[in-house]
């Protein structure tokens, strides 16, 4: 505890930021890479219709990661405030208490889930082919997905106790075990898109397992368990952690309305050439993920602290940091666009020239993403709900939707390529010209 406090106190910005910053950004790529991972391995080892099947069941793994951030943002900007303002007990409340609640919440989307889990396949665009191996993979996802919240949840928590470097560990060990679980589960027992599923929950439990030495330690916070429960943190938890939720129930919004559009317009093609740009869209928006969750502790300690010139800091570096993020994963796509879509074992020559053109479109959106990041997460962090709420809402939800809407009917398929690119630069213009004076 004493360390974490003084290394905010004393430590110059930049080293700090970037102390979160790499472990948080590494952590987040660690944990997208298991979902990466699946797609490989069930691409090469069961085919095109399993990939398609798992992309139609990926946006229940987004509700899950939506629900463990709603919480653990929540409970970990409250638990970083009243670090900052020396309130010890109020910080252990927080933890204990939004692990309640997420184990509450989780229980009742698992249950529910996992009942009509034929039901949500359709839902969710399976048709025919693709539902067998829609079901299968949310049979897993329903029934042991909390597991991947969980360590979502106590990552962002231990890294706000001052451990950044634990969570990469916990999630570099799990994309590891996934590797050898996905081979031996895939191609040796031959369990199909049930095993892809299987090995990435049982190795979000091995990295679970290892946070557990952490709340043993003398330095830290959460050495201790408190249980100052109230209504009204529980509300705060919730308020705070909101924008989480939205900004990754943003990603089941894409997902969905691209799978809907494409199916439309190019059937099972579309979806299968799609599986492949969002598998890799979930492991590149982690990483805007990354710079939220290096941005969060030092800017809500801060806040508690009244440090206003240290935020300013932290927002600038953050500004730079996700500009030079978003250009590199751009270059990155551009140029390896083809070799990204083989990584999948997509063999059919048309699915590949529209995976590739989709790929190039699609990636304009990392130049303008990050900026609506910093200043969500910046409002985030000092409880200014209804801002980071706003920006949420426009860049996901209005712009997005009304893009996807009118674009490909101008534009053709290009258009539903571009929707969210251009939703990105929307919003990140008005953040330039009005938002961010205000900061």
């Amino acid at each position: 505890m004493e360390t974490l406090q003084q290394d905010l106190m004393n430590k110059p910005v930049k080293n700090l930021f970037f102390h979160f910053f790499f472990p948080a950004v590494f952590g987040m790529l660690l944990m997208s890479v298991n979902m990466l991972l699946d797609g490989i391995f069930v691409g090469h080892g069961v085919g095109e219709i399993g990939l398609a099947g798992v992309n139609l069941a990926a946006p229940i793994f987004t509700v899950i990661l939506a629900v463990s951030l709603w919480i653990s943002i929540g409970g970990a900007t409250n638990f970083s405030m009243a670090v900052g303002e020396g309130k010890v007990e109020n910080a252990r409340s927080s933890f204990t208490l939004a692990l309640a609640i997420f184990i509450g919440l989780l229980g009742i989307i698992s249950v529910v889930g996992y009942i009509n889990k034929e039901t949500v396949a359709t839902w969710l665009g399976a048709n025919e082919e693709t539902l067998a191996p829609t079901t299968e993979y949310l049979r897993i996802l329903f029934s042991l997905g909390w597991i991947l919240g969980l360590q979502q949840l106590l990552t962002i928590f231990i890294r706000n106790d001052g451990r950044p470097t634990l969570g990469m560990v916990s999630l570099g060990v799990t994309a590891i075990v996934n590797i050898l679980l996905n081979y031996i589960f895939i191609f040796k027992f031959e369990l199909g898109v049930y095993g892809a599923g299987l090995a990435t929950v049982l190795a979000g439990a091995v990295g679970v397992a290892i946070f557990i030495p952490h709340f043993f330690k003398k330095q830290v916070v959460l050495n201790k368990l408190a249980m100052a429960w109230s209504k009204q943190l529980a509300t705060r938890i919730l308020a705070i952690g909101f924008p989480s939720l939205l900004a990754e129930s943003g990603a089941f919004v894409l997902v969905v309305g691209y799978n809907l559009s494409v199916v439309a317009t190019l059937g099972t093609d579309g979806v299968t050439a799609f599986s492949v740009i969002n598998y890799l869209h979930g492991f590149m928006f982690l990483a805007f993920f990354g710079i939220e969750t290096a941005m969060q502790p030092m800017i809500s300690y801060y806040h508690g602290a009244k440090k206003k010139l240290q935020m300013q800091e932290t927002i600038a570096l953050a500004e730079k940091t996700a500009i030079g993020l978003g250009l590199t994963l751009f270059v990155i796509g551009y140029v390896f666009a083809p070799s990204l879509v083989r990584l999948f074992g997509v063999n059919d020559s048309a699915i590949i020239e529209l995976a590739v053109v989709g790929i190039r479109l699609f990636f304009i959106c990392y130049l303008f993403i990050g900026i609506s990041f910093v200043y969500m997460t910046y409002f985030q962090s000092v409880g200014k709900v209804w801002s980071a709420t706003a920006i949420i809402l426009c860049r996901s939800y209005v712009f997005f939707l009304v893009y996807l809407f009118v674009l490909p009917k101008i534009l053709g398929i290009n258009g539903i390529w571009l929707s969210m690119p251009i939703a990105e630069l929307t919003m990140a213009i008005l953040i330039v010209l009005i938002v961010r004076k205000r900061v």
